[in-house]
């Protein structure tokens, strides 16, 4: 085998995205709460980075004594993280930040004797402290907890108690039981007979809320019937032999089975969607999560729809006036470097916030041009509108309209909505008219709402009512979107 040396030239196309654009981009696509968080984050890490009205000019010494802090900790650091430390310098800013802030915050006669606390200064940490535990979010009570303090009543062995605790933290958050009981009491491994567990399963279904130890959904549903209820016998064997009949709307076959009259039948059935299938469901707790607007619109009194960013508790950023004047007036080395890094990074992030505010203003005024129907006269009255379509009015790549509109949302006259939700496909109308699918579903949910319940529409009746519209669907869309409003097949919707 014989080995050749050579050179060669050779032309290729590569996209390297700088720091700087990679930086503008995730700024771009951050929401408005976020945007608040990453500027804090910003201010508390940047020493030269200023929000007017929040923090303090800062001396020329105590830039020099944060610079040697600086250096000093790095030495500290393994080589690996050095370089990091001194270009950022993220918890030693903070650090001392938080010092200054404190010779001021903390004079010296909040103290007594060899620095302890004067009493009034000790009935004010109380306050605050009492002040901090009224604000804490209480802990919500569980399912589990909220049994096992039941099943504390009963007077059962003990060994008997530790099995029904045991058998109660098998309990999915629906109240059933996880697994089958035989399985649990093999996994148990105790000295509990299956009849014994039985008894203690027994108990733990007399519990509140009613429906809780429940195997399945019958027997979930069995134990929620109270004698004291007219419709009780009906509502079990219905509940027994044929939850699968209802589901399906075979009213007529459960009449022949069971010998009940219809609307007997109907009667119960009212009765039965009273009962919770889910009944440890209320026990959870979910955070609500808060939506605030990233851009509003406003009509002008000339009848025009103009968008507006918000950013009225979005601090305005500038840069430390006292560290360009130490720029002007010479520094060692050293420190020239840090506060050129530092306000390289500030200029950055301040030119990335601006270039946010430009093209989510653009594309968000475009996305309202388009949609001035919606605005003006509803929702079904939406277009249909693609990405692309607005990445080439605003003269951007189409990735950059999918961040600035992802995660966003407009206050507009008729409500809050999210960005997103003015893009969608759609369909042409026998008269070459674009429609969007939005108009296709109103349409759809319309049409069921108003057939005749004695004999509803079947998919082809659906897909013949739409052309009559003007609208023509092939049958498997009539379906689907039919199945995304989680509307029923005709024989579910038949009414007897």
């Amino acid at each position: 085998m014989q080995l050749n040396f050579s050179q060669q030239m050779r032309m290729s196309q590569q996209m390297k995205l700088a720091p700087r654009m990679i930086q503008s981009m995730e700024i771009l696509q951050l929401p408005y709460q976020a945007l608040q968080e990453r500027i804090e984050q910003e201010l508390t890490e940047n020493v030269v980075l200023i929000a007017d009205g929040q923090k303090q000019e800062v001396s020329e010494t105590e830039v020099s004594m944060e610079m040697e802090r600086a250096r000093e900790e790095a030495t500290e650091k393994p080589l690996e993280q050095r370089e990091l430390v001194v270009e950022d310098g993220q918890s030693n800013e903070a650090d001392f930040e938080r010092l200054v802030e404190m010779s001021s915050e903390w004079p010296d006669d909040n103290f007594a004797g060899e620095g302890r606390p004067t009493a009034n200064r000790m009935d004010d940490d109380l306050d605050r402290h009492n002040d901090l535990m009224a604000n804490v979010e209480t802990t919500p009570q569980t399912l589990h907890d909220y049994l096992l303090e039941q099943f504390g009543f009963f007077d059962l062995p003990p060994r008997l108690r530790a099995f029904g605790e045991y058998l109660i933290h098998n309990l999915d958050n629906n109240g059933r039981l996880q697994s089958s009981l035989a399985e649990i009491v093999q996994v148990y491994g105790g000295d509990v007979s299956h009849e014994e567990a039985l008894d203690v399963l027994t108990w733990i279904q007399k519990l509140d809320p009613p429906g809780v130890g429940a195997r399945d959904l019958r027997e979930c549903l069995l134990l929620q019937l109270g004698t004291e209820n007219g419709y009780a016998d009906v509502m079990e064997v219905l509940i027994r032999d044929h939850l699968d009949d209802i589901g399906n709307n075979r009213l007529p076959m459960i009449a022949r089975k069971t010998g009940y009259d219809i609307e007997l039948i109907k009667e119960a059935i009212a009765e039965m969607r009273h009962l919770d299938p889910f009944p440890g469901r209320r026990f959870e707790s979910g955070k609500i999560e808060t939506v605030t607007p990233d851009v509003r619109v406003e009509k002008e009194t000339d009848g025009r729809w103009v968008v507006k960013v918000i950013d009225e508790y979005v601090p305005s950023l500038r840069i430390s006036k006292k560290y360009r004047e130490m720029l002007r007036n010479g520094v060692d080395p050293k420190t020239r470097d840090y506060i050129r890094k530092k306000i390289d990074a500030a200029k950055w992030l301040i030119e990335s916030i601006e270039q946010r505010y430009s093209t989510l203003r653009k594309v968000a005024q475009a996305i309202v041009d388009h949609q001035v129907d919606f605005l003006e006269s509803g929702p079904e009255y939406i277009k249909p509108l693609k990405m692309q379509q607005i990445a080439d009015l605003v003269g951007v790549h189409v990735t950059t309209v999918s961040r600035a509109v992802d995660d966003k949302w407009i206050q507009t006259p008729r409500g809050l909505f999210a960005l997103k939700r003015f893009f969608g496909g759609g369909t042409t109308t026998a008269t070459g008219e674009d429609v969007a699918w939005d108009i296709i579903r109103i349409k759809l949910q319309e049409l069921i709402d108003n057939e005749n319940k004695d004999s509803p529409y079947s998919d082809d009746d659906l897909v013949a009512e739409m052309a009559r519209l003007g609208y023509t669907l092939a049958r498997r869309t009539v379906t689907k979107y039919r199945k995304k409003l989680n509307i029923p097949s005709s024989r579910q919707r038949r009414q007897y």
